[in-house]
Order: C-alpha cells, then structure tokens, then sequence
C-alpha cells in the first residue's frame, strides 16, 4: 500500500511540475504564426516582416513607440531583441563561443540588434556565413557562402 501511494504521489508531483514548467515558444514557420507570435509577446505595431537569412526578421514597435528590429528562429519562435532586458555577450565572448561550434577564419562580424553575423569557415573549412545569438552565442543560422 505505501509503495503504490509513492507511486502515485511521484505521478502527481511530476505532472504538477510540467504543468509549471515553462513552454517553449511554438515553432514560427509561417507568416501568420511569427505576427501572432509576435503580438503576443506584447509587439503591438508590426510594420514589416520577412525572411532573413533563415530567421524571420521584422520590423516591430510597442506602445511605448520605440521601433525596433526583432529576429524570430522559426524552429523554436525565439524572438531576439536587443531590448528584452537579456545580457548580451561581449565581442571576446561571443567569439570564443563560435570557434567551440567548429567556426574559424572568422573575416567579418557585425551586431545585428540581438544576433550576430559572420563569415568564416566551419569544422568542414567551408566558407559559411553564420548568425549566432547575442545572448548565448548559440549559432541559430548556417549556410554555406556562394552555395547555389
């Protein structure tokens, strides 16, 4: 008898966690999801978006006024904006996160609002242009340059 009622209260316990634990954001894969995704997370003007190199970009305001340029990841609805309040990484940093990833030969980098662009090469040496997260350096966008 107590085994299974410490089988039950485990269940129990597990299911209130879950039902607690924070969700990931839905993927944004189509035009429609990344404005609701986007309304949603309190962006009340959305000017413009599009595609951008893999992310959804757009042009964004919220009622305070202050327009600003966001990046969505489609695979995960992570919105990346430079005035959410999250640290940002240093250049040091964030360099030092991309050669961990296989990046090297890195020729050009720029802040993009909450991302990064580079061109460099990747563990294969080919030449990549990437885009990685201010935040965390995580690379979100890959793809080969000059690939047809």
């Amino acid at each position: 008898m107590i085994k299974s009622l410490t089988v039950a209260a485990a269940v129990l316990l597990a299911a209130t966690a879950s039902a607690q634990a924070p969700r990931a954001p839905a993927a944004a894969t189509t035009l429609a999801e990344v404005e609701q995704l986007l309304r949603t997370a309190g962006y009340s003007r959305i000017h413009e978006i599009e595609k951008d190199d893999g992310l959804w970009e757009a042009d964004v305001s919220r009622d305070d006024g202050r327009f600003r340029e966001v990046y969505v990841d489609p695979r995960n609805g992570e919105i990346f904006d430079a005035f959410d309040g999250r640290s940002e990484l240093s250049v040091e940093q964030l360099l030092a996160k991309a050669k961990e990833q296989g990046l090297h030969g890195i020729h050009k980098l720029e802040r993009d609002g909450a991302t990064w662009k580079l061109e460099a090469r990747n563990a294969r040496n080919q030449p990549v242009e990437a885009r990685l997260s201010g935040h965390d350096g995580r690379l979100i966008h890959s793809e080969r340059d000059g690939w047809l």
